[in-house]
């Protein structure tokens, strides 16, 4: 298959939405880890995963990226919940015939998902990443030194408040353009990166909110349970 002739297709779910995904890697009857990515918050299944054919090739890598409920080209689900994130997930591996077991990474936002198929469907997975997880940092484990001085603390509580209370106007500050969002406050954040960083990133695919991939439908519900 190879990074060359990646591809990208539609499958039909048992209630009739469509959930887009696409290939890259060895061809699955021959990989020897087969590997689906949940993309974050802003992201899509375009994302930028760095690893090179030649690498890919090497460890005989199938990889899986798709569009979670609402984004890029799959259908939104009004009904959308942990559970539901997570039989998407068992739909799409059984429709491609992935095997009884397979691989997943869970990037950013996309760890709630991930985070799901652990609880639910552990008997399915061979192994389980998490890149720059969504924490709650309501965890009484977690050392208030370590997000005294994080910004994100405060956006998502505003975001659980308004999520609970008004999601239609948290989904009216997703789209709109009159004020600055939260993509404006990671990009000028210098903790995080700086103007060389944020030149690199707005040119690399899919990288989760400098690229301009917006969902369909606000993933207020993966916010509400991150706060579980």
């Amino acid at each position: 298959m190879g990074d060359s002739s990646a591809s990208s297709n539609r499958v039909k779910l048992r209630d009739g939405r469509f959930l887009a995904y696409r290939e890259r890697g060895v061809p699955k009857e021959k990989a020897k880890y087969k590997i689906i990515l949940v993309h974050g918050f802003g992201s899509s299944k375009d994302m930028n995963f760095s690893a090179s054919k030649e690498l890919i090739e090497e460890l005989k890598v199938y990889l899986l990226f798709y569009d979670r409920s609402g984004y890029g080209e799959s259908d939104s689900n009004t009904k959308r919940s942990l559970e539901s994130e997570v039989d998407d997930i068992v739909e799409l591996a059984d429709h491609l015939q992935l095997g009884p077991k397979f691989y997943l990474i869970g990037i950013s936002m996309g760890s709630y998902p991930t985070w799901g198929c652990l609880k639910h469907i552990p008997h399915r997975l061979s192994g389980v990443a998490f890149v720059a997880p969504v924490v709650n940092y309501r965890w009484p484990s977690l050392p208030k030194k370590l997000i005294k001085k994080d910004y994100r603390r405060g956006i998502i509580k505003w975001g659980l408040r308004i999520s609970k209370y008004a999601p239609g106007l948290l989904h009216w500050w997703v789209i709109q353009k009159l004020f600055p969002s939260t993509s404006s406050v990671l990009e000028s954040n210098p903790v995080y990166f700086n103007s060389c960083d944020i030149e690199v990133l707005k040119r690399t695919t899919g990288f989760p909110m400098l690229t301009k991939v917006t969902p369909s439908f606000l993933d207020s519900t993966c916010i509400a349970i991150c706060s579980v």
